[in-house]
């Protein structure tokens, strides 16, 4: 049978006193005695008494609790931000919605509708690949909604963002090939409607053209999924003759585009330098370990939850939208 929840009404009622003294002695109220005090909290913990979150959010108009949507709870990356995230929140009082998208723009669209029927205080959002339409970011601005982008953020809604140093990070990684005498670099992309497929594309073109290179077509490959690797494996391998070096736009797309390399008779790194973006723990265990860009997922999720934190508890104060940039650095192995 299932056991009903005991509220403070029935404390009040086993004990003898009233349901305002009940709710004032749990609170610590200078007006209620220390006996009083005692004799209450020692009952509510012997019939296991928890306060009604509901009852209380409707009182003071706030839930206490967050909603976050990210593409993949699998990823290491995105597991580390929520990481990140719970460690603050949770200090701070507040409770976590996690939702994933997986990639899809539907299921992105009816995330936000569930954490708004939900009555979340705010919200942490990285897009989907296939989100085209930002309409959805812009109903929960219109709601009164805070919200806080992380790592794939929607340029067209003004607000908080923490992103990754992109940019920077997919320089650093060209640079390391490129000091290396690696001349003929391929880059695996990401779709370039989202703001780090752009930016770690132009950190590899800036890089190559800083050494007097200019990357034609057969050196830009759209892949960024191990799947997709093996979709386009006919269009690598035909390209593998031609190139020196390789910088995926993450680890996952690196150690598959390996992998086939490799089945293919091309040795790493000696024919072909590989560097990978995101630092993930296969990384480290791949033959031979990638050589790869470190994004510091736990504190883009710290970050990202004191940002929004701080626009939910000053509600009236007027704080300029900010971006803050991660740095991203080199964590050197064998693969290039």
């Amino acid at each position: 049978m299932k056991s009903s929840l005991i509220s403070i009404n029935d404390i009040a009622r086993a004990l003898g006193i009233s349901p305002s003294t009940v709710s004032r002695a749990l609170k610590d109220h200078p007006d209620i005695s220390v006996e009083t005090k005692k004799m209450v909290k020692a009952y509510a913990r012997k019939v296991n008494y928890r306060p009604n979150a509901l009852a209380l959010s409707l009182k003071q108009q706030r839930s206490h609790t967050l909603g976050l949507i990210i593409p993949e709870i699998i990823h290491h990356f995105f597991s580390s931000i929520i990481s990140g995230i719970e460690e603050l929140a949770y200090d701070k009082g507040y409770r976590l919605i996690i939702c994933q998208s997986n990639e899809d723009y539907q299921r992105e669209v009816i995330n936000t509708q569930v954490l708004l029927d939900n009555r979340v205080d705010g919200i942490l959002i990285s897009i989907s690949k296939t989100t085209f339409n930002h309409g959805h970011f812009k109903d929960l601005i219109d709601y009164g909604i805070p919200l806080v982008f992380l790592d794939r953020v929607s340029q067209e809604v003004n607000t908080d963002r923490v992103v990754t140093a992109d940019y920077d990070g997919a320089y650093i990684a060209t640079t390391h090939l490129l000091k290396q005498g690696r001349k003929k670099i391929l880059h695996l992309a990401s779709p370039q409607h989202l703001t780090i497929g752009e930016l770690r594309k132009k950190g590899y073109i800036q890089a190559m053209k800083d050494y007097s290179l200019n990357p034609d077509e057969s050196l830009l490959l759209m892949c960024d999924t191990g799947n997709e690797v093996l979709k386009l494996k006919d269009d690598l391998l035909q390209r593998a003759p031609h190139i020196d070096g390789l910088f995926a736009v993450n680890d996952f797309t690196a150690i598959a585009a390996m992998q086939v390399l490799q089945e293919a008779g091309y040795k790493i790194p000696e024919d072909i330098a590989v560097v990978g973006f995101g630092n993930d723990p296969i990384a480290g265990i791949a033959s031979p370990a990638l050589t790869t860009i470190e994004q510091n997922g736990f504190e883009m999720g710290r970050q990202a939850v004191e940002m929004l934190i701080r626009r939910i508890e000053n509600p009236g104060t007027f704080i300029d939208f900010q971006t803050k940039v991660v740095p991203a650095f080199l964590e050197k192995r064998t693969s290039g």
